[in-house]
């Protein structure tokens, strides 16, 4: 589609979707200003779905005032003003901002060269400090939904005012913008947080922000995960560690974190001395490699470690469990020599890849560089970028450069899944580091008889084991496959005459550790089966008199299948423990 730029140029831009979206966000600013004269306006871009703006009105905005602001929209785009640019010099712009009371505006001309030209966009009577592009008309903003409000810091700073923060989306035609609303539908019913509090998995509390509480259900899934991670580790040759919550300040001034992470890391004083809560695993992993001397023939050594760490975030940015403070990672270290780099990052892909493929997730792959806040040499940073680099191209994988996001001690391998809905979540990642076994003078002794220094692999496949299980119960929503559940198999009872018979069945089952429940509660099969099926159970085995009086027998009914039949319970047992131990 054509553009208009901020040069005033009209040229062909490949991303249609971007300009509809950028004029869509100045179309709502525009109904905005003219439904609420005083509102202050801030900023208002294009994003990766659609659109958002902020702004400052004085007691924020209520959901029913996003219908009448559509309204306002579709007035705006029915008139079909066209966008025109104009560009003013840094003191004129000020100048016009501060006499229309946009004191953000004016802070964001501030902050810009004193020789600066500043490029407006115009439709109608309303102007907007502005980049561009923008499409010719508003007539081109033809399919779009307001979708939420959100509270935001003016410039993400938490110290700044909170703003309201308007979200919306566009797209070319009504049958795409509908298409993505059922996405997002979806998206609601399978909030993590919703289906968390529904399904007994965790709880969010104002007591501790940003510290989750763990169900018994929810432990029960979590621990799941962890044995499945030290079943797989264990076989790949890692050795489990476990390190102190919380280490003397030194050891993080040593490493690097407290010049490089400090602002987002607890501290706390023991008998008169600075210590840190652990942001990271990596330091105490070096401690225990230093608790030996080591020869080449130890290496490559796997250190593997579930360890909590606590992280800083700003309370504007807690979500659930993908944004916490306080998580536990699936941590592992490997220390190695020059010559085992190629080897040890292939075979730490080929594990996330099995782990991926296990939960059904696609994922692609970017390759983080060298950030300006780094330490080390340049000499360090190419070799370690090279080394992740051709393990990535022998293995045949596409990749993605991600100039710039790599840790503050080296460049990082990022996998990136892909959910049933189609959205993204940086998971996995592969650090490869030469900084931190410098910095604590690690070494090992070579065939030669010297001393040498090992690179280190700083890696995660989960990530954060909260964040995963976030993802997971979106993925699935809530619907676990059955080695997964909390609850495998839900025992209702007819009536009363068949709970004993119910014991029976809870107790069989119980000695082939299947999770199971019963529920005999005076209530009818009918709501017990409803009650079941929000609770997502794989399987429910229905007693009535009759499945009482045989022997062996249950009546089966499947979370996804609906009604099985009567079966034998060993032929049920057999088939249930077969889904199970190949966590189909």
């Amino acid at each position: 589609m054509k553009a208009l730029y901020n040069d005033g140029s009209v040229k062909e831009c490949a991303d249609e979707l971007k300009v509809i979206r950028h004029t869509a966000s100045h179309v709502m600013a525009q109904a905005v200003k003219r439904l609420f004269p005083d509102t202050k306006l801030a900023i208002g871009p294009a994003i990766d779905d659609g659109f958002y703006y902020d702004f400052d009105k004085e007691g924020g905005f209520k959901p029913e005032d996003l219908e009448s602001i559509e309204i306002e929209m579709k007035n705006i785009i029915k008139e079909n003003l066209k966008l025109e640019t104009y560009t003013l010099h840094r003191t004129e712009a000020i100048k016009c901002m501060s006499d229309k009371g946009e004191i953000y505006k004016v802070e964001l001309i501030r902050d810009l060269p004193e020789n600066a030209t500043i490029s407006f966009y115009k439709q109608g009577d309303f102007s907007d400090l502005c980049a561009g592009p923008h499409a010719l008309y508003t007539k081109a903003v033809k399919a779009f939904k307001l979708t939420s409000i959100a509270g935001a810091y003016w410039r993400g700073n938490e110290k700044n005012k909170m703003l309201t923060r308007i979200y919306g989306t566009a797209f070319q035609n009504k049958e795409e913008l509908n298409e993505h609303l059922k996405i997002l539908e979806e998206i609601k019913r399978r909030d993590h947080r919703k289906l968390g509090k529904e399904l007994g998995l965790f709880m969010l509390l104002d007591e501790a922000p940003g510290f989750p509480f763990f169900l018994p259900k929810g432990m029960v899934l979590k621990n799941i995960l962890t044995s499945y991670w030290r079943e797989i580790h264990q076989k790949e040759g890692y050795k489990e560690i476990s390190t102190p919550l919380i280490m003397r300040k030194s050891l993080w001034e040593q490493s690097g974190h407290w010049d490089h992470y400090k602002d987002n890391m607890y501290t706390t004083v023991i008998d008169d001395e600075d210590f840190c809560i652990k942001p990271m695993n990596c330091p105490g992993a070096v401690l225990v490699y230093k608790n030996e001397p080591k020869s080449y023939k130890n290496l490559p050594l796997k250190l593997a470690e579930i360890g909590t760490v606590h992280r800083h975030e700003r309370s504007g940015t807690l979500h659930g469990l993908m944004r916490v403070r306080c998580f536990t990672q699936d941590d592992a270290h490997i220390f190695m020599t020059s010559e085992d780099v190629q080897n040890e990052i292939k075979d730490v892909v080929k594990l996330i890849d099995r782990i991926y493929r296990l939960f059904g997730f696609k994922y692609h792959v970017e390759l983080s560089t060298r950030p300006e806040n780094s330490m080390g040499s340049d000499e360090d940073w190419i070799a370690a970028t090279a080394g992740l680099e051709n393990a990535l191209r022998d293995m045949g994988l596409k990749y993605i450069v991600n100039e710039g996001d790599g840790a503050f001690y080296g460049p990082k391998i990022d996998f990136h899944l892909e959910d049933s809905l189609g959205r993204t979540w940086q998971c996995g990642t592969v650090q490869l580091d030469f900084q931190m076994p410098q910095r604590f003078d690690v070494n090992y002794i070579g065939a030669d008889g010297s001393k040498h220094t090992p690179i280190m692999i700083h890696r995660v496949a989960f990530g954060s084991m909260e964040r995963f299980i976030g993802i997971l119960i979106e993925h699935y929503g809530g619907k676990f496959p059955t080695w997964l559940a909390p609850v495998q198999v839900k025992v209702l009872s007819v009536s009363e005459k068949s709970r004993e018979y119910s014991n029976v069945v809870i107790k069989k089952l119980r000695s082939f550790d299947i999770r199971c429940e019963a529920d005999d509660r005076d209530e009818k099969i009918s709501y017990k089966i409803r009650e079941a099926q929000l609770e997502k159970v794989p399987y429910m085995l229905i007693l009535g008199e009759k499945e009482s009086r045989t022997t062996n027998v249950v009546s089966v009914r499947s979370r996804d299948k609906g009604d099985i039949g009567t079966v034998n319970i060993e032929e049920f047992i057999h088939n249930l423990l077969e889904e199970i131990d190949t966590k189909k």
